[in-house]
């Protein structure tokens, strides 16, 4: 298994890709490709006392910046990392490739170069949320702003499949967030999805709304981008600000820091389960290869996980079982 890592992508790149490659090397035994500026990467590997021989380096000397366009940049900078890395998986010199660098510039490079699937418009970006009963998939968080009612029905069927054959969920329910459980409300965009997959063979359940998210309710809850992506931001901020405010009132006075003390080992699994880390990254579903995209913050933990996400998407042969559904309804 050969995953391929934008090692220039991220805000604390190359020190986390690198020092995540090397975990992910000798942890799960994958042969790591780090694409990048070769000098920074040699130095950046120099700092380790041992470096597995299964990672290497393929040098690609532009580097694309998390503020730049993406389209226009893709083009231009046809030596970035990124573009690089897409072109290792396009070449099938990669199995899947890792990045925490620009989405819009990964989404529109993947799709350039690796193409959609057969009978997908667009793809989507997924994320694995914790919930009470287990883990739901919330399909599109990004990649794709501007929905149309048939694109939601492809994102109902691949997070059905990544959840059927990644998350071995067996029973797959599926979930379309509105407003309202009513199939009355919502946009148009929604009426008109609502309709297209309670259509489909699909375990539907119907609308779900924002409070079920959590809930269980559905293993797969399917969205626009633009709304997703709001989601995504909102959650990320929730966790950081219930974080700071435990922080708070656990040093209040001598009491709560002995209350906090006995309950750490709570606090240390509470973290475990919603820290995005430990999910590693979010498969961008829908495209012809396997790419995994990181938050713009992963750490070196962050990045090994998502070289191991993304090597089980491969390993259980997710596009091929993407087409299959498709072509089944």
């Amino acid at each position: 298994m050969k995953i391929a890592i934008d090692a220039m992508g991220g805000d604390f790149a190359p020190q986390s890709t690198v020092e995540g490659a090397i975990q992910a090397a000798k942890e799960y035994g994958y042969e790591i490709i780090l694409v990048g500026e070769e000098l920074f990467l040699k130095k950046e590997l120099s700092k380790h006392k041992t470096v597995p021989d299964k990672v290497s380096i393929k040098h690609a000397s532009e580097i694309i910046g998390m503020d730049e366009a993406p389209a226009v940049t893709i083009r231009k900078k046809k030596d970035s990392s990124i573009n690089v890395a897409v072109n290792l998986v396009r070449d099938k010199l990669a199995d899947a490739m890792v990045t925490a660098g620009n989405t819009g510039a990964v989404v529109c490079s993947a799709a350039l170069k690796l193409k959609t699937l057969e009978a997908i418009d667009r793809p989507g970006i997924s994320v694995v949320l914790p919930t009470l009963l287990g883990q739901t998939l919330l399909i599109d968080v990004g990649a794709n702003i501007d929905c149309k009612p048939e694109h939601l029905l492809q994102y109902a069927i691949m997070g059905s499949v990544y959840c059927r054959y990644v998350l071995s969920k067996k029973e797959v329910k599926v979930g379309l967030l509105s407003i309202g459980e009513e199939k009355s409300k919502g946009t148009e965009l929604t009426k008109i999805a609502h309709s297209l997959i309670d259509k489909s063979s699909l375990n539907f359940i119907g609308n779900v709304e924002g409070k079920d998210i959590f809930s269980g309710k559905a293993d797969v809850i399917v969205c626009d981008g633009f709304t997703g992506n709001i989601i995504l931001k909102v959650l990320e901020s929730v966790a950081e600000t219930v974080a700071g405010l435990f922080k708070q009132q656990l040093s209040s006075n001598l009491f709560t820091m002995l209350g906090g003390l006995l309950s750490m080992p709570a606090f240390r699994n509470l973290k475990r389960k919603v820290d995005y880390a430990e999910q590693g990254g979010a498969p961008l579903l829908g495209i012809g290869g396997i790419c995994i995209v990181g938050h713009g913050r992963s750490s070196a933990k962050a990045i090994k996980n998502a070289i191991r996400v993304a090597a089980e998407a491969a390993l259980h042969n997710v596009n091929q079982h993407i087409i299959d559904a498709v072509k089944n309804g």
